[in-house]
């Protein structure tokens, strides 16, 4: 739970300079369809790379594709049998090109292969076919047997009209990841972390009967498993080589062993073992020892995740949704997350939280800028500008943790942007437009090194906490504990002493930015008449309603009309910071002693709901503009050139591919489970 996404695909809010722009000959637009538009990433400096380090890359590059098949098979329990059968009809499609089904069966499959699945990256709600069920069937019919990957004891008929009916039917497998706490959670969520016998009591109950109290130094229960009962008993179904999902980690280890003998250090090299021994394993231990090594090595270039990490895709935020993330050092723009790691123990002593629940001796936050040259699984092809590992408690206090802020990632979002209308309409008037387009883009890289590199790595936990005690609330508090360390702190003069910032008043036009889009423009996501569901999107309600109201009385900041359409208008800069800061100490307190009740009582006031008048003003004025709600990436294509011994002589990148060919070669190449 230590990551952030980008909140909208917005106009210069999220925009690199003009004169950046000016510099660029590179085509970041992929594709566009129904809410989605993929981009393509430029990975600066790849040529420069030593040979040692492309290799680096590239094996690690087919790691985190040959987990591919996992993040499916976790997001639902038939993807892996509906991604094929779906693939064959958009490939062997012989019927008229301006055909209505066909057309909108197209869109389909870009949606599931965005979304890993049938389900929305982010609503989690699944996705409605536009397509007719009479097409549906007679695109079937026409299929090999071999298309058809049925479970044993099930006939092709049988699959066929499951397939029909995880298609069709809007009640089957209705929502991913369900956050309502006055359900089971578990039963009420499509995902396969579960199977369909268990409920969230009896899991519940399994894990607090396996965890210790008085153990300062917990496993992650649950990280890497899936529940299920098996005559009558509660067990875990462990991923590991020898276990759940051991083709695809058999493959995994195979590049990670590739990647290890060109290790640029013994650190790296350390790790990298112990990441293959818990591959092997599937003990958390061995996984802690890991994260530890991980940690530590700051010295590495390049650098990796891969594993199962973030909890965002379980229901009670435990088993981690497998990801990969391949990228090398930014030295240039790691001076700026230097220099605020540099000095956490500073801005953990000043923190206007109960001073109980600080940490006396901030230890190992170490943050850098990097340059992402591959995504895989959970963070493909939607992905994270931030990241904040490792998330056990523990590691984080007594051995630190390790901050990146993607900036080629946040980059492309912005190149992407530029002129796209967003200012003129959302933005209150020219001066506050003014001072987004001056101050936003370092304004908000800095939240982000902020939310990382210290927002997840502050504060502490009573003796005795239970550190997944808030339960579905967990993940949209602990990133609403992020992002409001990185807005107290932006204004602060510290900024300006350290040299990471050079006007007093750049804060503002992030101030801007987090008020408009948490109470307006990220609602462009939702569709009219449904909750806010995404932690990440509750987490900046949350924060900007509460602001709102508590600032009501001084009118620190308001909603106003003008011209019949709604603004942000922030009156008082100064006093919201006050009030940031005491929302920061109230969630502070809850995560630290572990009050669920408080927790929920804000996630359920000012999280979740929303206004349907304003919600309906949001998504009109956005139709004007046609910008896509969610973006997501292509990869580049690693080319390995080789000699007459077929000896690597040189690697270089390829950004042509197109997205429909990107997902069917992966679908190809790295099918490792059926």
């Amino acid at each position: 739970m230590k990551k952030i996404l980008p909140a909208l695909a917005l106009g210069p809010i999220m925009a690199i300079s003009l004169q950046a722009a000016e510099n660029k000959n590179f085509d970041y637009h992929a594709d566009q369809f129904a809410d989605i538009e993929v981009l393509r990433y430029e990975v600066p400096e790849f040529n420069s790379l030593s040979l040692q380090q492309k290799k680096m890359l590239y094996y690690l590059s087919q790691a985190a594709q040959a987990g591919r098949d996992i993040i499916w098979d976790q997001n639902c329990r038939y993807n892996l049998q509906l991604r094929p059968v779906l693939e064959a009809i958009y490939t062997g499609y012989d019927g008229p090109a301006d055909s209505a089904d066909w057309k909108a069966f197209q869109q389909y499959m870009k949606q599931v292969w965005f979304g890993n699945g049938i389900h929305h990256h982010y609503s989690n709600d699944k996705f409605t076919p536009a397509f007719s069920a009479d097409f549906f069937k007679a695109q079937m019919a026409k299929l090999p047997a071999d298309v058809f990957s049925t479970d044993e004891g099930q006939s092709i008929d049988e699959l066929k009209a499951l397939l029909e009916k995880v298609v069709f039917d809007p009640a089957f497998l209705a929502k991913k990841v369900s956050q309502d706490g006055s359900q089971d959670v578990i039963l009420a969520s499509a995902t396969n972390l579960y199977d369909g016998n268990v409920t969230q009591a009896e899991v519940e109950d399994y894990y607090a009967r396996l965890k210790d109290p008085a153990d300062e130094t917990p496993i992650s229960y649950g990280l890497n498993a899936r529940v299920a009962k098996v005559d009558g008993k509660v067990v875990e179904q462990v991923y590991h080589l020898n276990g759940l999902y051991g083709p695809a980690i058999a493959k995994i280890i195979y590049w990670l062993d590739m990647a290890k003998s060109v290790a640029e250090n013994d650190a790296q090299r350390e790790y990298i073992t112990k990441l293959i021994d818990y591959y092997i394993t599937g003990d958390l231990r061995t996984f802690d020892e890991y994260s530890i090594l991980w940690a530590e090595d700051t010295k590495s270039d390049v650098d990796f995740v891969n594993g199962f990490i973030e909890s965002y895709g379980d229901p009670l935020g435990m088993t981690g949704s497998w990801e990969a993330y391949v990228n090398f050092r930014n030295r240039e723009a790691s001076a700026r997350t230097e220099a605020i790691s540099g000095n956490a123990q500073w801005f953990e002593d000043h923190s206007p939280i109960n001073p109980a629940y600080r940490k006396p001796e901030v230890k190992g936050v170490s943050a850098k800028v990097i340059t992402a040259s591959f995504l895989g699984g959970d963070a493909f092809p939607s992905t994270a500008i931030g990241i904040n590992l490792p998330n056990a408690n523990w590691i984080r206090a007594a051995h630190g943790s390790k901050s990146v802020t993607l900036e080629n990632i946040t980059e492309a979002y912005a190149m992407a942007s530029i002129g796209n209308g967003f200012n003129e309409e959302f933005v209150i008037d020219a001066p506050t437009s003014k001072l987004l387009d001056d101050y936003l883009y370092i304004t908000d890289m800095l939240h982000t090194d902020l939310h990382e590199c210290l927002g997840h790595a502050s504060g502490r936990l009573a003796p005795g906490v239970d550190q997944d005690a808030l339960k579905e609330n967990g993940a949209t508090l602990e990133e609403a504990r992020a992002d409001l360390f990185a807005l107290y702190y932006l204004p602060d003069a510290k900024l300006q002493e350290i040299g990471v910032l050079d006007n007093p008043d750049a804060y503002k036009a992030e101030y801007y930015k987090y008020m408009l889009n948490g109470l307006m423009t990220q609602l462009n996501r939702i569709e009219l008449g449904k909750d806010v569901e995404e932690a990440h999107m509750r987490n900046r309600q949350l924060i900007a309603k509460w602001v709102l109201e508590h600032g009501k009385k001084d009118k620190v900041v308001e909603l106003v009309k003008r011209g019949g359409k709604t603004y942000v208008k922030i009156n008082d800069y100064k006093k919201m910071r006050d009030l940031l800061g005491q929302l920061l100490a109230e969630i502070q307190r809850i995560k630290s002693e572990g009050d669920y009740k408080a927790g929920n009582d804000l996630v359920q006031k000012y999280a979740v709901k929303i206004d349907p008048k304003l919600h309906k003003e949001v998504l009109d004025r956005y139709a004007t503009l046609n910008i896509p709600p969610y973006r997501g990436f292509v990869n580049p294509v690693y080319n390995v050139i080789t000699d007459d011994n077929g000896e690597i002589t040189d690697i270089t990148l390829d950004y042509t591919e197109s997205y429909p060919d990107q997902m069917l070669r992966l679908s190809r190449d790295f099918s490792t489970l059926r």
